[in-house]
């Protein structure tokens, strides 16, 4: 689409409908990758007390996706976009799972994705960590990467929301309110990891690191991760 005010012309680049509505679906909570069974470490948390209400949950959640798995995640698929080597990208996602649960937790959504987009006429894909192939498949739909970042990042982010929601619990609206406050958040790493790099990537979400490697040692635990 091309703008124009007074002597100044600007091309915005237009969004297929039909790649948009794709993307959605296969971020969509119906999806089958079994995204309801991960806390991604959270159900410790809680079960610790270190989240306790809706604003322990939003900075709690700020962390991981500022510094931590999001973060991650967001870089490997921006590269992924970019045309890096989605094998060495995946051996790259699995090599920086912190713990058993975080690689299962990547790489087992990664695997029911392929092969559902595989069920559903795609292409067929190896298994890779969910973010390598989702930025593989995504490829295809000539989206602009941050919009692709972005609306992966609020899917990851809708599901720890949902976590908690049932596990601290909180009621739904402020479930959402939380999800809505992050949005800020979830535009800026969008932003940020289009100029990602293998050199450059960090992470500093420690304390949720750690309660990744202990839930695997919970007695009694609803959630996978």
């Amino acid at each position: 689409m091309i703008t124009t005010t007074g002597t100044l012309t600007t091309t915005i680049p237009m969004t297929d409908p039909h790649a948009l509505l794709t993307l959605t679906q296969w971020l969509s909570p119906s999806f089958p990758l079994g995204a309801f069974a991960y806390s991604h470490g959270l159900e410790l948390a809680i079960s610790d007390g270190h989240v306790r209400d809706a604003e322990g949950l939003k900075d709690w959640l700020r962390v991981i996706l500022t510094r931590g798995g999001g973060h991650v995640d967001a870089c490997l698929l921006a590269m992924v976009l970019q045309g890096a080597d989605a094998q060495e990208m995946g051996d790259l996602a699995e090599a920086l799972a912190g713990s058993k649960e975080r690689w299962a937790e990547t790489f087992e959504q990664g695997r029911a994705f392929v092969a559902t987009v595989a069920q559903m006429g795609g292409p067929a894909r190896p298994a890779r960590a969910l973010p390598v192939a989702v930025g593989e498949a995504a490829r295809d739909l000539d989206l602009p990467a941050k919009t692709v970042i972005a609306l992966y990042l609020h899917s990851f982010t809708s599901n720890l929301v949902s976590a908690g929601v049932r596990f601290v619990p909180l009621g739904q609206a402020a479930g959402q309110t939380v999800l809505s406050q992050l949005h800020t958040e979830i535009e800026q790493v969008a932003e940020a990891a289009l100029t990602a790099t293998p050199e450059s990537l960090t992470t500093g979400a420690f304390a949720a690191d750690l309660n990744a490697a202990r839930h695997e040692d919970m007695d009694v635990r609803i959630f996978k991760t």
